[in-house]
């Protein structure tokens, strides 16, 4: 997935990027909500964390604009307003999850794993791709019962292929998982990483569209 952290604070900003780094995800985290609204028209993002408290305003504001403009994106709430009337306005503002600080971070990676997954229409963590058991929520793979270790980037890039069974994504699509990863994608990127994962999960597991992109195969 890639993720959009609006958080103001560098100490726990910094911490939140690198668990979700750890967890294989891709990260572009801003500190103020101007600089995220340019984000978001102009970037694709699977979710958002969002604070409440930015210096130029409050993410209540910014997460009605979300929703009134139709941006379905999850967004989880991160923030240190704990009274009952304070999640009552998050949520009911169109928030789908709610976390208080200070938060255990190993929290906020299963709650992000729990609303990608009700988004994507599989709310069980385990899910089995032929010769594959994948768990979503342990980021696990097991092929003929052998574990399979991928990189952070590999995981990336194979998440996206099964959040979207059955589509097409194009090259530029696929480089937008790893922007977070590397300051510059390489040109060969997606090709080498294709490539590796092939040889990891098997040859069928990734389909070739020349010219178009890359779907989902059997495995």
């Amino acid at each position: 997935m890639r993720i959009l952290l609006i958080e103001d604070d560098t100490v726990l900003g910094a911490a939140v990027r690198d668990q979700i780094a750890a967890d294989g995800q891709s990260v572009d985290w801003v500190t103020r909500l101007d600089v995220a609204d340019d984000a978001v028209r102009a970037t694709s993002f699977d979710l958002i964390l969002l604070d409440l408290m930015l210096p130029d305003g409050r993410g209540i504001g910014f997460l009605k604009g979300l929703r009134t403009r139709g941006e379905a994106t999850p967004v989880i709430i991160l923030t240190a307003l704990d009274q009952v009337s304070d999640r009552i306005e998050g949520l009911n503002a169109g928030a789908d999850d709610y976390l208080v600080k200070p938060f255990d971070l190993a929290e906020l990676s299963a709650r992000i794993g729990s609303v990608a997954r009700r988004y994507s229409g599989n709310p069980n963590p385990i899910i089995t791709h032929g010769s594959l058991q994948i768990d979503l929520a342990a980021h696990s793979i097991y092929r003929d019962g052998r574990s399979v270790q991928l990189t952070a980037r590999e995981w990336a890039l194979f998440e996206a292929f099964l959040s979207r069974p059955g589509q097409l994504l194009s090259k530029a699509q696929l480089e937008e998982k790893l922007y977070a990863f590397d300051t510059e994608v390489e040109s060969n990127t997606i090709e080498v990483h294709v490539s590796r994962l092939r040889k990891k999960l098997g040859s069928a597991v990734i389909e070739t569209e020349r010219g178009m992109g890359y779907r989902l195969g059997k495995a």
